[in-house]
């Protein structure tokens, strides 16, 4: 084994998840104020924001589960409940390819919004700027192999290669060879995407782990006036 392979397949991925995990303990009991997506709708309320964030997540959801159907499960599972190679290959490329595109779509207006607005330009961190754009190469880059490389029918197979390698980094048995060959768009993908998940703990996206089930059995919040009598008389002005 090769030091430059080792470094790269093995000891980044690990410190990049030991990062991933400790972060988040960390941020989590350091900055539970800071636990959000700071919303930026209040500052500018524009289409953008509402297809960009639609588009962006709705994607982010069915890239997430095509890269689990793809690189966690084995490649053996498949033809125990009948999905055959085409039928995959079509799933991938065309599900896959249209959810990465979805995405790429999203975060593109997304970040147009975020450097058009002067306002939500101020109100942000560069940080956020930085998060955007890595997330922007990650799925780029994972949207040009499913659409150009595995759509032009390269014969390397990802469930062949990176998933039992990926596999093997969650189970300790680490198998960096089998990505060391792997062609260069597939290497810059995983090599990106845990640069993402080392700096995760560090940003807005710790919100992804935030799901509000408190607001299922949560009673209505009622507004009140301070000044009912003022408030009155100024609804009954702009009626007149």
């Amino acid at each position: 084994m090769e030091i430059i392979d080792f470094l790269l397949w093995v000891a980044f991925p690990y410190i990049a998840i030991t990062i991933f995990i400790f972060g988040h303990i960390y941020r989590y009991n350091k900055d539970q104020f800071g636990w959000s997506a700071q919303s930026s709708q209040f500052l500018q309320n524009d289409k953008r924001l509402k297809w960009g964030s639609i588009m962006f997540h709705v994607g982010v959801i069915f890239v997430f589960f095509g890269h689990i159907a793809g690189v966690v499960i084995p490649h053996a599972f498949y033809p125990m409940i009948g999905v055959t190679e085409e039928m995959y290959h079509f799933g991938a490329v065309w599900f896959g390819g249209g959810a990465g595109l979805v995405m790429v779509i999203g975060g593109a207006l997304l970040t147009m919004r975020r450097m058009d607005s002067k306002r939500v330009h101020r109100r942000g961190t560069r940080k956020d700027l930085y998060v955007l754009l890595l997330i922007g190469v990650v799925t780029v880059i994972g949207f040009t192999n499913t659409a150009w490389y595995t759509a032009t029918g390269g014969d390397f197979d990802y469930r062949d290669t990176i998933g039992p390698w990926f596999r093997g980094i969650l189970s300790f048995r680490p198998m960096p060879e089998l990505v060391a060959t792997a062609p260069w768009g597939f290497q810059a993908h995983i090599l990106s995407a845990f640069v993402l998940f080392a700096v995760w703990p560090f940003t807005r996206l710790v919100h992804v782990w935030s799901l509000p089930l408190e607001y299922i059995k949560r009673k209505y919040v009622i507004y009140r006036a301070s000044n009912p009598g003022k408030y009155k008389k100024a609804t009954r002005k702009r009626g007149a």
